[in-house]
């Protein structure tokens, strides 16, 4: 896997140089960079030399003297530019394996690497780490690490996980805790396996770790209608239980270090607590207080609004099942001032079955056949996670054009999810 360039930032060292996207970096100071990683330490000397591969073959060498802290303006396809590290596990709630064939080969693709935890939050199991990778993570100190934990039982995470390493998750943070890398942690919680007493003696096992855990996230086993096997979805009855363990596991440390993401709340008929409880929005790529985030912030800018648009502004929301509610407060208190118009229209998971409600797993089949009929306006607004990052794919291969074409509409994606400024400008600027 090259270190290849898809683009290059405008103003920056690489853009006076002419380097194009498309080309890749061969190496750096005569050392061919593993991963971004290499490339970030290596490009902080203030004299560097890098060699460029162009596309038509070429070799290019540069010699570059800048700033210390001056960055080059390269962007990459990847941040590993050797071979990923893929996950040697067979967990027995993993999304990957219960996805139906035909979709692209990116997404069947299970990583476990050390690397994409530290440069992208990509959560890893700590099955797979070598005596070279842990020489690396501590004379490095690659921190903070997104750590799959699921349960400390050594027999049952071995189990979950359907690999005998699992059994050494301790062990794994003991070396961790002894060259201070900070932590996340994530339990995928699995009715029947590692809920209520397991997730009680994992809370209190983690604790022991307090010196390097930033947070504990406890998200719902998804279950799509591909799954082979039989395991039980998160109930109302488990989503009270695992809600309340988690508060008194918080109350009895004294800190909410532990949370439980959106769904639990709203499958509990629970409201979503204040932004207390989420210690600083540490997990909110696993949907840990996303829409706590977005009420807040909602909040704040209505009350600065004009009494009217410039202009008439018509658009449709599509958004997740699972934050549907939300949606419709926003839909109602917008539609009360003049010359505003929005149509809020919950897409439901039909690809993936009634299970799976997040917006990150809405396809444009569904996108397209739930808004056909309803498509009142010409403007329609989606969130970018329904999206491959850096694209306008959807995830069964369709595009932003695809749809637009096919409903006739303009379609507007909202980049900053966690937020409504992108909203508010586009009914207000």
């Amino acid at each position: 896997m090259p270190a290849k360039i898809s683009s290059v930032e405008k103003g920056s060292i690489a853009e006076e140089l002419e380097i194009q996207a498309g080309s890749e970096l061969i190496s750096i100071n005569g050392t061919k960079p593993r991963d971004y990683i290499d490339y970030q330490y290596a490009v902080m000397s203030e004299k560097i030399n890098i060699e460029i591969k162009n596309q038509d073959g070429s070799i290019e060498e540069y010699e570059i003297e800048k700033d210390f802290d001056e960055e080059l303006g390269l962007v990459f396809e990847s941040a590993v530019f050797d071979r990923i590290k893929k996950c040697a596990n067979n967990c027995i709630f993993c999304f990957v394996d219960q996805q139906p064939s035909g979709l692209r080969d990116s997404l069947y693709i299970k990583d476990d690497d050390y690397r994409l935890s530290y440069l992208q939050g990509t959560y890893i199991t700590l099955t797979n780490l070598t005596k070279k990778d842990k020489d690396r993570i501590s004379k490095m100190h690659l921190g903070p690490l997104y750590i799959s934990v699921h349960t400390t039982n050594p027999e049952l995470r071995a189990k979950m996980l359907r690999n005998k390493n699992g059994a050494n998750l301790l062990k794994e943070l003991d070396f961790l805790k002894e060259n201070d890398i900070p932590v996340h942690t994530q339990i995928v919680l699995c009715p029947g396996f590692n809920d209520g007493i397991e997730l009680k003696k994992t809370l209190d096992d983690l604790w022991k770790y307090k010196s390097i855990l930033g947070s504990v996230a406890i998200v719902p086993v998804g279950i799509t209608k591909y799954r082979k096997e039989k395991l039980i979805p998160v109930t109302k009855e488990i989503a009270v239980e695992t809600i309340k363990i988690v508060n008194d596991f918080n109350k009895k440390i004294k800190k909410n270090i532990a949370s439980v993401s959106d769904e639990f709340f709203l499958t509990a008929g629970i409201d979503i607590p204040d932004k207390k409880y989420y210690n600083g929005y540490s997990q909110l790529e696993d949907g840990v207080g996303s829409l706590r985030c977005l009420i807040d912030d909602f909040n704040k800018r209505i009350k600065k609004v004009p009494k009217s648009a410039k202009k008439l502004k018509q658009f449709i929301i599509a958004c997740s099942v699972s934050a549907k509610e939300a949606f419709f407060i926003f839909e109602e208190e917008l539609n009360k001032i003049n010359r505003v118009e929005l149509k809020v229209i919950p897409v439901e998971n039909t690809f993936w079955g009634e299970n799976i409600n997040v917006a990150g797993l809405i396809t444009a089949k569904d996108l397209i056949n739930q808004l056909k009929n309803k498509c009142c306006f010409k403007d329609v607004i989606i969130p970018s996670v329904v999206l491959r990052p850096y694209t306008t794919e959807f995830l069964d291969g369709l595009t932003v054009n695809d749809v637009e074409k096919e409903l006739g509409v303009k379609i507007h994606v909202i980049n900053d999810i966690y937020t409504t400024k992108e909203l508010f400008e586009l009914l207000f600027s």
